[in-house]
């Protein structure tokens, strides 16, 4: 049986963020503090260990103090229609980088055109997860290049295949970042990253936990941008606690992602302003607000107990 005393909460999302209304989060505490529990609701219980393993250590293991005390942030834009860009950035105080989730260049190309008209000394992040094949790629950058040129960081997950993305590092001027690779194709030899990348994306819970993520960082030897998974506060303090202790971060971090949630579970939620979040703990002070039902409650005291007894952690 799970030691700690699980609860549950449900946080509307804003806007389509992988299509989810509600983001549903496990938190509990433990001798360290607070700490979270929050895959995905579709992975598996041997992908959602790892969350699970993450998520003891935090609460369990108090945190080395970072060689900085304030993150930059990036701000975030989910897939969304252009009339709901200039409202989603407004929850990102001061960010002078914007990262977009992006499908194709066609259907995209006017998210990127408004958030340069709103910010126009901002840097574009975009993100396509991984979704298109190396000649997909390669038509997209080329056009995005073509269209903004000066003005894109660089291209996050364009293809998820190691060798699609060797190939089309070769065919682009613009940095690749890696995200889901790293965690699901390299089977943890990191020595083809750098033959594949610029830059390594980095998140607290999906890579186990702090210790488990400053070990890959390691290993990885590239500029590093920590990054969240829509997790509440609980999250990312953690999130901003592994930022503070990377050595070679690349830039701003992927850590402002409260603002795409309605509600959090502190009255304090950790959101940019200025540009950056300052690395703290959190103390929630809303959960009984939030709290699923009984149903949901009981599915995910099932979930950590199936993972927690079934020895995958």
């Amino acid at each position: 049986m799970f030691p700690y005393q699980l609860q549950v909460v449900a946080l509307p999302v804003k806007s389509n963020f992988r299509s989810l209304k509600i983001r549903e989060v496990a938190v509990f505490e433990g001798p360290a503090g607070w700490s979270e529990f929050a895959p995905f609701i579709e992975y598996q219980n041997k992908e959602a260990a790892t969350w699970l393993k993450a998520a003891i250590e935090s609460a369990t293991i108090n945190t080395p103090k970072g060689i900085r005390d304030v993150i930059p942030i990036n701000a975030t834009i989910p897939n969304v229609p252009i009339s709901e860009v200039a409202g989603i950035l407004k929850g990102f105080a001061g960010c002078s980088t914007v990262k977009i989730k992006v499908k194709d260049y066609e259907n995209d190309r006017a998210i990127l055109a408004e958030v340069i008209r709103l910010t126009p000394s901002a840097k574009i992040r975009i993100d396509a997860n991984g979704a298109w094949t190396l000649e997909e790629a390669v038509a997209n950058i080329q056009n995005y290049e073509s269209e903004f040129t000066g003005v894109i960081d660089y291209v996050e997950q364009p293809c998820i295949d190691i060798a699609d993305l060797k190939s089309l590092r070769k065919r682009i001027n613009i940095k690749i970042a890696v995200d889901e690779s790293i965690r699901k194709y390299l089977n943890g030899d990191f020595t083809k990253l750098k033959e594949v990348a610029d830059v390594a994306i980095i998140k607290w819970a999906p890579s186990g936990g702090i210790v488990a993520a400053l070990s890959i960082i390691e290993k990885i030897k590239l500029p590093i941008v920590v990054s969240s998974a829509l997790d509440s506060s609980i999250g990312i303090s953690h999130g901003l606690a592994l930022a503070s202790l990377v050595p070679n971060l690349y830039g701003p971090c992927g850590l402002g992602t409260v603002a795409l949630l309605q509600e959090d579970v502190t009255s304090t939620p950790l959101v940019a302003s200025d540009g950056v979040i300052k690395n703290q703990k959190i103390i929630p002070d809303r959960i009984s607000e939030l709290k699923v039902g009984n149903d949901r409650q009981i599915w995910w005291q099932d979930r950590v107990n199936a993972i927690y007894e079934g020895g995958l952690i």
